[in-house]
């Protein structure tokens, strides 16, 4: 019994747990039958490495008995509803025989309840069905991975575009983007192909798609279709950026090579203070070409990129001479992403516009190299720099009216080298072996490099030239070629640099008046009063035929060449405003009229050349225009033909004769300057001949009769007879026989009256004053009055009143009061001289007329008034009246023993009552004050001055004047200049320590011989 209930009990854990041998047997018989049904559909469709369509899509398939005949089991095989009831009980079926199997325990015990046969048997169906709907399901798949793919391309296209505008703005695009975009790229082409081939795919299934007449292909496509929609969905999903840009880390800078380091670091400091003040958008920076401008502008440039700033691009553009608005623009475009082909044709207002996206809402610094002309910034598409965007412009430019024109808020003149520092950059360049090769090459060098004008390029050419030169023989023969201005390297290199500037010219009479220049010496300070007279004499100033007018034309054309730096300032020599020319541009011009306007301008310039004898005649006679002044030439003897000579400068020699033939041919003589030969002491008889001149020049010359022979000169325009002290003679009618003179200078003649009836310089000049009126076309008169009888005479006629520039009283012995308003209208008048006036005690302003106007400001009759000089009135005690010129440049006051004061403040009271203004603002543009010989001086004013423009204080001889009415803000910004007597110096008391230290650099010893 206990064998049988063990027996029964475990008969009754089979019944609990096993499948009946029967039912089992025929669940395997459907199971196989089934298995042989399913493979024809999923033979060749097996892939073990697939599993991307969910069989859970095919799940709810509408139910249905299982088929009993032939046709309804080809249904179930082969499609339609029928094939769907298929395999929706096939999975029912699957199911139930894994619930059963896993509790059987049968086939050993290969399957356990841990290791569930279900889960076999499932994944087993997600197969077959995943790999059938590969085939089964392509249409459908297809059109997904079509609207996929659209949606993915729009996706790259905002990605692409957002990265555009961020890099327009010159932001930097992150790394992580640009490798989205090109994956997306990829992943767009590879399913634009499977999206193209889907119809042919599709074109091989059959029977409702279920099945393809090549099942292996199509089975591969589908699954790739399948992918493929996997691979955009991922892709899609990474592709949601925040940002797709930042900030670049620093300015944009292109580093530039320095060929040459020269001596800029001051200048580099001050423009970098103006590039960081913010309210500074332009400046500009000029000079002379070759001095350094694109050294400074590299520097610069490089400096932005090792200096902490705000600036987010910085931009170099090469502008050159030949540059329009559309290359410039193709420069910028280069540095802000604008580089490719198609850019480049774009119409300039199409690029402005596309520069001015990028730059508008930019910190920017646009750096411009060698602008020849003005630009239009809002042509090229760049935004004026300003404060409120806190950009700059940055340019090099050989004028400085470009500057102006540019809207430079500040401007630069770069300089040539000082002496000691081009002296190293000739050194530098030259090399140690070659200067340490003989004891005298040093010497013979620093001698080259002086002629190098302290100009950088020159210093460089010159230098590399030298550099293997290690003979005297090559140094002295460098010399004398570059005297001759023949030196290979400077024709090469330099000169054709220059001539850039000189053919850039608005016309060719300005290429001519630079021209002329070089008829003068090198470093010579030429007035530019004398060369504007020369140039409307020569014919030069053709726009005008009076000087008065022509005088407008020529000083814009000296404006117009120191704005090109093709001239410089020579400052005031003498009360006189002056040029000069650079050493190396004069070189220039004189290459140029010895090999482009020979033909023209055949010059002969020998000025400042140390001859001691005149020049052969055969080298200038053919020519048109010679220079010899500035020699020690004392005997002019030959007798020339010169057939197209039209000028000719004589001046500063040593001449004492000059032969009667020297101008017997010389019939086209226009100019003629003789002045500063104070040893000649009479004119030769053939100086009739020159019946062409217009111009002649006796000034400063030792002459003590003008011949009567010189009523030949009808023509003559301009007559200069200054500082002729040893003339005794003008015969009467000489002077109102030159009908066409327009211009007649006779300042400081100190002519004795010989008593002679025959000459105008007799009592006084009023003779001479006489013959002047009948000059109707005269325009500029300089002239000294001796008398206060002539004075009156000469105030009588209004046409003097519009001609006189300069006036000299000279004695005035009978005035001890001398009432300056009398002067008040004379209209033009820029110069006035007392001299030796012994017995005038005060100079009043004793009104005669009001000129006070409704709005209290007033115009003083004496604005045109620049230059006074009081010299030798010994007993004149102030000069308050010079506060009448407000315009006032230049005071001289020489050996005045009783003068105390300069500016009474007693009498400015009185001086308040003539202009209508309780407190006149004094020297406002006073730039030289000279004080000589005034022991009695204790003053110049009761308070500091400002002296704004003052450049120029000389004091000598004034040991009672201890103060010299400055304090720290004086002359602010101006280099001063103050020369007197060491001992002086050391006992001046002034406002505070303050202004002590700021004035004690400008101090420099007056030695007296």
């Amino acid at each position: 019994m206990e064998r049988k209930h063990s027996s029964g009990g475990r008969s009754k854990a089979r019944d609990n747990h096993s499948i009946p041998k029967l039912e089992l047997k025929q669940i395997t018989k459907n199971f196989l039958i089934s298995k042989h049904k399913t493979q024809i559909i999923t033979a060749s469709l097996i892939d073990s490495n697939s599993n991307h369509l969910s069989p859970g899509n095919y799940q709810n398939s509408a139910t249905a008995s299982a088929p009993t005949k032939q046709k309804s089991r080809d249904r179930c095989l082969f499609g339609g509803s029928s094939s769907a009831h298929y395999l929706s009980s096939l999975h029912l079926w699957l199911k139930k025989l894994a619930t059963l199997i896993s509790f059987s325990g049968i086939m050993g015990n290969c399957f356990s309840v841990q290791c569930s046969f279900e889960n076999f048997l499932l994944r087993g169906w997600d197969f077959i069905v995943g790999h059938a709907n590969y085939v089964c399901k392509l249409k459908q798949t297809l059109s997904t991975l079509s609207d996929a793919l659209q949606e993915l391309r729009a996706q790259r296209n905002d990605v692409q575009r957002e990265v555009d505008v961020a890099e327009q703005r010159l932001l930097k695009s992150f790394e992580r983007v640009q490798v989205w975009l090109s994956t997306a790229e990829t992943i767009i082409t590879e399913a634009e192909k499977l999206v193209s081939n889907g119809p042919q795919q599709i074109n091989n299934l059959c029977l409702g798609g279920c099945v393809s007449k090549n099942c292996l292909s199509s089975y591969k496509f589908g699954k790739q279709v399948a992918e493929m929609l996997q691979k955009i969905s991922d892709h899609k999903s990474k592709g949601a950026f925040e940002k797709v840009a930042g900030n670049q880390p620093a300015p944009s800078v292109v580093i530039r090579p320095v060929e040459q380091p020269v001596a800029l670091e001051s200048t580099i400091q001050k423009a970098w203070s103006w590039i960081e003040d913010e309210d500074v958008g332009i400046i500009g920076l000029d000079g002379l070409g070759g001095v350094g401008k694109t050294t400074l502008l590299t520097k610069l440039n490089n400096k932005f990129s090792t200096t902490p700033n705000d600036f987010e691009v910085v931009i170099w553009a090469l502008v050159s001479k030949d540059s329009s608005v559309g290359k410039i623009q193709d420069r910028i475009g280069e540095t802000i992403g604008f580089s490719d082909g198609s850019w480049k044709k774009k119409s300039v207002d199409q690029k402005a516009v596309d520069i001015y996206r990028i730059l508008n809402n930019k910190r920017f610094v646009v750096l411009l190299d060698d602008l020849w002309e003005w630009v239009d910034l809002k042509q090229v598409g760049m935004p004026k720099p300003n404060q409120e965007n806190g950009s700059k412009l940055i340019f090099t430019t050989r004028s400085l009216e470009v500057c102006g024109e540019t809207g430079a808020r500040k401007k630069i003149k770069v300089e040539c080298l000082e002496p000691e520092k081009a002296w190293e950059l000739f050194q530098d360049n030259v090399g140690d072996e070659t200067l340490n090769s003989h004891p005298d090459i040093p010497n013979l060098a620093k001698q080259v490099a002086q002629r190098c004008g302290g100009l950088p390029l020159a210093l460089i050419t010159t230098g590399r030239a030298m550099a293997c030169k290690t003979t005297l023989a090559e140094w002295q023969y460098a010399i004398e070629m570059l005297k001759r201005c023949a030196l290979p390297k400077m024709e090469n290199e330099v000169f054709p640099l220059l001539t850039f500037s000189y053919d850039n010219l608005a016309n060719a009479t300005m290429k001519c008046c630079l021209l002329y220049c070089c008829l003068y010496p090198e470093d010579y300070c030429i007035p530019r009063k004398q060369l504007v007279d020369y140039w409307f004499c020569e014919g030069l100033l053709n726009e005008f035929d009076r000087i008065s007018e022509a005088e407008m034309q020529g000083n814009n054309i000296i404006s117009s060449l120191l704005n090109a730096c093709l001239l410089e300032n020579g400052g005031v020599i003498y009360g006189e405003d002056c040029v000069k020319m650079h050493d190396v541009i004069r070189d220039m011009a004189l290459w140029i009229t010895r090999e482009f306007e020979a033909t023209e301008n055949n010059f002969f310039v020998k000025a400042g050349a140390q001859l001691f004898e005149e020049p052969d005649v055969k080298a200038w006679e053919s020519g048109k225009r010679m220079s010899v002044m500035k020699n020690k030439i004392a005997v002019l003897k030959e007798t020339p033909k010169c057939p197209n000579l039209r000028t000719m400068f004589l001046s500063q020699n040593k001449l004492q004769m000059i032969s009667n033939g020297f101008f017997q041919f010389i019939p086209h003589l226009t100019v003629l300057d003789l002045s500063g030969n104070f040893g000649l002491r009479a004119l030769p008889e053939g100086i009739s001949q020159l019946v062409s001149l217009e111009c002649f020049d006796l000034s400063y010359t030792g002459i003590e009769e003008l011949p009567i022979e010189l009523k030949a000169l009808t023509k003559l325009k301009m007559l200069g007879l200054s500082y002729m002290r040893s003339l005794r003679k003008i015969p009467q009618h000489l002077i109102s026989s030159f009908s066409k003179l327009q211009i007649f200078r006779m300042w400081s003649v100190r002519a004795i009256d010989n008593h002679d009836e025959d000459n105008v310089l007799k009592g006084g000049h009023e003779k001479l004053i006489e013959e002047l009126k009948g000059l109707q076309r005269l325009n500029i008169l300089s002239i000294e009055i001796k008398s206060v009888l002539c004075l009156e005479r000469f105030l009588s006629f209004n046409l003097f009143r519009c001609w006189t520039r300069a006036l000299q009283l000279e004695g005035f012995r009978e005035s001890e009061v001398f009432n300056v308003l009398c002067l008040e209208n004379l209209e033009r008048i820029e110069t006035l001289e007392f001299l030796d006036c012994f017995s005038m005690e005060e100079i009043k302003m004793e009104k005669l007329h009001t000129w006070v106007s409704s709005s209290t400001n007033y115009t003083s009759r004496f604005h045109t008034l620049s230059k006074v000089e009081i010299t030798g009135c010994s007993k004149l005690k102030d000069e308050t009246w010079v506060i009448l010129a407000p315009n006032l440049r230049s005071l001289l006051v020489w050996h005045c023993i009783e003068m105390e004061e300069i500016l009474s403040e007693e009498k400015l009271d009185e001086v308040a009552g003539v202009i209508g203004i309780p407190y006149p603002k004094l020297f406002l543009k006073l730039e030289s004050l000279f004080l000589f010989g005034l022991p009695k001086l204790k003053s110049i004013y009761r308070d500091a001055l400002p002296f704004l423009c003052l450049t120029r204080i000389l004091i000598n001889g004034c040991i009672e004047l201890k103060k010299l009415h400055l304090n720290s803000d004086s002359a602010k910004g101006n280099l001063l200049s103050i020369k007197g007597d060491k001992f002086w110096w050391e006992e001046v008391e002034w406002e505070d320590e303050a202004t002590r230290h700021a004035f004690l650099p400008s101090f420099e010893p007056l030695f007296v011989v």
